[in-house]
């Protein structure tokens, strides 16, 4: 009788890896969400990520909420995606890990760098989100407010903002590691990379015109990173092409 694994049961043993590596990425992010509801908690959380608009508010102005659970789940929504990026070099690991086993070995030793320098970028795009687009955009929106109104935005509002913002701008700064991988895999080249400049720039500016606000500063401050970012990503990976000798056999070691 063979012992050789049939279809159907390869594809349980796929579905039950799947389970685990979601299962240990979800627990990660309670174990940090729970942590962090505990301390600092969600209301401190909220109040860092509300400082760029409160700044630019009128003094003694502040956020309102308008539902009436809104003052308890927007704090509790930010520290729940606060957890989630805290835990993003577990949840990208496990995602690594569950594929890994199909990939080359040359493939697997770029996974640590992978995920550390995903990670690392996707936190610099946030980041440069909140200390220049938000102040840039915010005051400026505040500049063009009539003297006869008091403006007070709503928290879940905000936070739906500062959200979608957070995302274009993390993404916006994964592109040097897009450039790699597709180099590294063999898919383009670098004289690909560097005849598509022109569709990259005007890609970049319709992109920032749809998820940004509908001023010119914000736009440039998304754009002009990507397309930056497009060049940094194509000078790293000049460095980095792959060598003619692949090795044809997938590593079959058993992943933690």
């Amino acid at each position: 009788m063979s012992t050789d694994s049939t279809p159907n049961e390869t594809f349980v043993s796929h579905l039950v890896e799947l389970r685990t590596r979601l299962l240990r990425a979800v627990v990660a992010i309670l174990v940090v969400f729970v942590v962090l509801f505990l301390y600092p908690g969600p209301s401190a959380i909220y109040d860092v990520l509300a400082q760029p608009m409160l700044t630019t508010l009128p003094k003694d102005t502040r956020m309102i909420a308008t539902g009436v659970i809104t003052p308890f789940m927007v704090p509790v929504k930010v520290t729940l995606l606060t957890a989630f990026l805290v835990a993003l070099p577990i949840v990208l690991y496990q995602a690594w890990a569950f594929i890994a086993p199909g990939l080359y070995k040359h493939e697997k030793r770029l996974a640590l760098p992978l995920i550390f320098s995903s990670t690392l970028l996707f936190l610099l795009g946030m980041a440069f989100c909140y200390f220049i687009v938000f102040k840039t955009v915010f005051q400026f929106i505040a500049s063009f407010a009539p003297q006869s109104i008091t403006p007070a935005p709503d928290i879940e509002a905000y936070v739906s903002f500062v959200i979608t913002l957070f995302m274009a701008f993390g993404i916006t700064f994964e592109v040097p590691i897009v450039v790699i991988v597709l180099v590294k895999a063999g898919l383009v080249s670098i004289a690909q990379l560097r005849s598509a400049r022109g569709y990259v720039v005007v890609a970049a500016f319709v992109i920032a015109a749809i998820v940004t606000p509908p001023d010119v500063i914000s736009q440039l401050l998304l754009a002009v990173p990507l397309c930056l970012l497009y060049e940094l990503g194509i000078i790293v990976a000049r460095y980095l092409q792959p060598s003619r000798k692949r090795e044809l056999v997938p590593d079959t070691s058993n992943q933690d």
